[in-house]
Parts: structure tokens; sequence; C-alpha cells
């Protein structure tokens, strides 16, 4: 999910960063969403005209429309937001409770209370349910890939590990969930393999293998390839090229996801469009499955690392809001083409990008801000769809 040559800053920045006076009160504070008394009309999204919204029901003839749920909202201890995700979304996706580390912690062992009541979440809502992700370049427990002397394991104790994880993972859901996200980030912008520890083990055919394996696990459920800095002309051909292989040897693969953590100002807007329409080469779905737009800075000095810490100015939202529309025109255009937009989060206070790639950011990344109301970037998206 993260962009993981940025992991150099933490070093570098953290001590700096966490010595500077911090606005607003403390550093957690604007990161956290408020209680469920201070939430005001929290299901409910209307314009200044006094007209609401669902992005469900705006989007209903074009996609569907979804959200990465955490762990402490599906447990309960975040209630506050439950009513913002029944009444906007008719997707989920889960943050961490399906990814290896947390499912699979330890040989023999699963843990599936977290897991069991996400799917519960959303077959109660009839949600489109998203498993995320068997095959992870990150989150993997360093057991998977070492033997009882701490040396690599050999390919074909690998494979027998993945088949062991897909089979107990997807069989427990067969039926109640409704596609996987089977691997993620295996080809790098350049459009080469990157060198994961999967690839150095086994080889290039891990692709294959665990898409196989996921097919044998589940033959009616959906399997999506989920990828991150992919909208290069190398990268989408490379991926197209990999859906024709996957294909050509008798597996399946029924979509491709793109993850737009973007920013604001890049990609491009025509980066965009041209990587979705040359993925639709493949044959197969094109969908949009962790989106968020940071509006923080990288890669400058320590003091303008975390420049808004109290709230957004009102200049920012609007680039944010402008941005949020350009993008969803695209989406809009080639709905024949996109089946799904899944943002990473329900709204700004608990979004990844807070904290990272050092402590103490504040980022403002989606529609819903840390009262869960919506945002200017809201109903730039909504007036997409009425445009169009």
């Amino acid at each position: 999910m993260r962009n993981k040559s940025e992991y150099f800053l933490i070093v570098i920045l953290v001590f700096s960063l966490n010595m500077l006076p911090m606005a607003g009160g403390a550093a957690g504070e604007p990161n956290q969403a408020v209680a469920p008394s201070e939430a005001k009309n929290k299901s409910e999204c209307r314009s200044a005209d006094g007209n609401q919204y669902a992005l469900k029901d705006v989007f209903k003839k074009d996609f569907l429309i979804g959200a990465a749920v955490s762990s402490d909202q599906i447990s309960g201890k975040d209630t506050n937001v439950i009513a913002l995700i029944e009444s906007q979304f008719n997707s989920i996706t889960p943050e961490n409770c399906l990814k290896w580390d947390s499912v699979h912690p330890k040989p023999n062992v699963y843990d599936f209370e977290q897991a069991d009541r996400f799917v519960a979440f959303g077959e109660k809502n009839k949600m489109f349910i998203i498993g995320h992700i068997l095959i992870d370049q990150e989150q993997v427990p360093d057991w998977v890939f070492k033997d009882a002397n701490g040396r690599n394991v050999d390919r074909e104790t690998l494979l027998n590990r993945i088949h062991e994880h897909i089979f107990k993972v997807m069989g427990r859901y067969k039926g109640k969930i409704n596609a996987w996200q089977v691997i993620n980030e295996p080809i790098g912008r350049d459009g080469r393999m990157r060198k994961t520890r999967w690839f150095e083990i086994i080889g290039e055919d891990y692709v294959q293998k665990a898409f196989e394996y996921a097919h044998e696990a589940d033959p009616n459920v959906e399997l999506y390839y989920n990828g991150h800095d992919m909208l290069t002309k190398e990268a989408t051909d490379s991926i197209v090229r990999l859906v024709g292989d996957i294909k050509s040897k008798g597996g399946r693969i029924d979509g491709i996801g793109v993850q737009a953590h973007w920013k604001l100002n890049t990609p491009s807007l025509d980066e965009v469009e041209n990587g979705i329409v040359n993925l639709t080469q493949s044959g197969v779905k094109v969908m949009i499955t962790e989106m968020d737009i940071t509006v923080l800075p990288r890669n400058v000095p320590p003091k303008e690392l975390n420049p808004y810490p109290g709230a957004l100015p009102a200049e920012v939202q609007e680039k944010l809001a402008k941005r949020y529309g350009e993008l969803f025109s695209i989406f809009h255009k080639h709905a024949d083409k996109i089946s799904r937009v899944n943002f990473w989060g329900v709204h700004d206070g608990q979004s990844w990008l807070n904290d990272w790639p050092v402590k103490g950011r504040t980022d403002y990344p989606l529609l819903f801000d840390r009262k869960l109301q919506p945002k200017p970037a809201f109903f730039a998206v909504v007036k997409t769809a009425e445009q169009n």
C-alpha cells in the first residue's frame, strides 16, 4: 500500500518533527473521530440547497462505491461511524484483518475473530464484500519464508504454505466474500517484477500459482490483481501481459485494481485516463481500490512536514475538491470500464496517511472530515455524476 522508497524519511526526520511545537492540542487529537454525541446527522450529507446525497445512490448506474473499514469499526469500538458507512457505501474492504500477519500469525495458528465480524457486517448490510489480501509484499510474518534453522525455505515448501493459507482463509468465507484481491504489487512502475521474497524463493510464476490456488479454493468468487504506482505505459503493458499469461495457462483473473494513493498534482489526469484505458486491453474489469489524496508535502524541511495540524485552510480544501472532481469526471467518463471505486478509509481521522512517513503529521485525504461531515470534495464528486 505504501511507497516503500519513502521510508528513508523516517530515520532522517522523525527526531526533528517530534521536537516541533504542535498547534491545536496534542499531536494525536486531530486524527481522532469525534464521540457519537458530537457527530450530528452523521448519516446525512446535505448540500447548501438542502439536497441529500448518498454516494452509493449517486453512482448506482456507474460503479460500486466502497470504503476500507478498520478493526475498531467492525469490532464496535468506533460505533459513531457505522451509520455513515451504511448510508454511503455498498462495498467494503478490510484494512488489515485479512492480511497474513493478522489472520495467520504463526504456523497452524489462525485468528478469524475480526475477519468474521467484518464479513458479518457486510452481509448484514447486503454489501459487495472484498477480501484483502492473500499474497502481499508486507505484513507477512517472517516464519512464512523460513525453516526451523532460520534459513529461507525452498520453492516447494513456500508454495505449499501459500496453498494451505489460501485454502484455509478462502474456504472459511466461501459463498460469503464476493471477490478476493489475490496479490498485491508484484509489478513495479518500470514494468518489472519486484524482487520480493516470494519472487526470490519461488520465481516469477508465484503470481500464476496464487491465482491458480485461489480459483481452486473457490471457483465462484472473483479474483483481482491489486497494484500501486502502476499507470505508466511500462507497468500497464506488463500487467496486461501478465493477465494474458494467467489466462493462457488456464488460470482465472477477473479484475485489475489501481490503488490510487495520489497527490494534489500527481499523477497527471492524462496519466490516470491513459492508464485506465490501457489496462482495459487486458479484457478484465478495472477498479480503483485504495483511493485517497494527500494534501501534505514530501521531501521538505522538517518544519514544513506538518503544515495543517489543526485544520485544513479553505484554499487547500478547494484544491482537494477540484482534484477529486477532475478524477471522478474521468471515472464517470469510463464507467463502462470501471466496476468499483473504493476509498482507503471512511474519514480523515482514520487514514493511514496520518503519522506517515513520520509521526505527528495530520492529513486530510478523504471525503469526510474528523467530525464525519462531508467536505467540499464530497460535493465535487457528487457534482460529476449530476453533470453527466
